[in-house]
């Protein structure tokens, strides 16, 4: 299994009888999940069902959900009112028309309001069970969409990711094999640490001299540091290569690698200790930057 990034995009469109539709669907960096979601009037119903397939689908993430709507234009429909236009001719049929008086022709008759209307074709989208089986089933697809390219970016990801966990662990071996961590170099910045702590001077004991040269040791030794960051390396990449939801956990990771790296330029008493305590710094920021981006 991949990881993904929480970054995507996808659209699904169709046209169903006279209705053209389109669904888009955009997410982004996110703490958590959370989807917004905006629909044309009458559609929330359909909206909020979507809405709740993609908090089922996805785990970390901004989502916003679009839905456009429209209706091809068509010519008017015209009805008549067949019980206006029988009760307007019982009517007439009562009358004595005057000698001088014709009779109503059908124009006139059509003319008179409310005999010819035009059709109600403004109905409920939501009635057309047609369209709605295809909006239900473009969100299905739209989901499968967005998942895929969050995939795909992901795999770009992770490929990064290793690129700069390789380079971490690089960092880890120079410091490693530093001259400065070499047990002749600890000795001599010992012996000019104490004689610099005698200042001339023997009147300390010899059993005190020891204990500050053990404690001067101990505040010099990165052991522990480089031994803790080789770990992370190991879970880090344990945690790319499983895949799935596991960004919250890189970046648990990356505030681990950061401490370190800050605790070894703190114990660094040599130049090239400390030049490579700052590109750890430097690449541990990017590898930080970076994990934001999974899902």
């Amino acid at each position: 299994m991949s990881i993904a990034s929480m970054t995507g995009f996808a659209r699904e469109a169709g046209v169903t009888g006279s209705y053209q539709w389109a669904w888009e669907l955009k997410t982004v960096n996110g703490r958590g999940l959370e989807v917004r979601v905006r629909t044309p009037s009458g559609l929330d119903a359909i909206g909020e069902e979507a809405r709740g397939q993609i908090l089922k689908a996805l785990t970390r993430g901004q989502g916003q959900l679009n839905l456009t709507l429209s209706k091809a234009s068509s010519a008017a429909k015209l009805r008549v009112n067949q019980d206006v236009l029988q009760s307007l001719l019982s009517a007439i049929g009562g009358l004595s028309l005057p000698a001088n008086v014709q009779p109503a022709s059908l124009d006139g008759l059509l003319s008179v309001r409310g005999v010819v209307e035009m059709d109600d074709d403004a109905a409920d989208p939501l009635q057309d069970e047609e369209l709605v089986a295809a909006l239900r089933a473009g969100i299905g697809a739209l989901i499968e969409s967005l998942k895929a390219v969050r995939l795909q970016e992901g795999q770009a990801l992770a490929a990064v990711l290793g690129q700069q966990l390789d380079i971490i662990s690089r960092l880890v071996d120079e410091a490693e094999a530093a001259p400065a961590r070499q047990p002749e170099a600890i000795r001599a910045r010992l012996e000019a640490q104490i004689a610099e702590l005698l200042d001339g001077k023997s009147s300390l004991e010899p059993a005190r001299l020891h204990q500050e040269a053990v404690l001067i040791a101990a505040r010099a030794d990165i052991r522990e540091e480089l031994d803790r960051l080789r770990a992370h390396v190991d879970a880090a990449r344990g945690l790319v290569q499983e895949g799935g939801s596991v960004g919250r956990r890189l970046d648990f990771l990356a505030q681990e690698f950061g401490r370190e790296a800050n605790t070894l330029c703190a114990k660094a008493n040599d130049v090239s200790l400390s030049r490579i305590g700052l590109e750890l710094k430097a690449v541990i920021e990017q590898f930080r930057e970076q994990v934001q981006n999974v899902e």
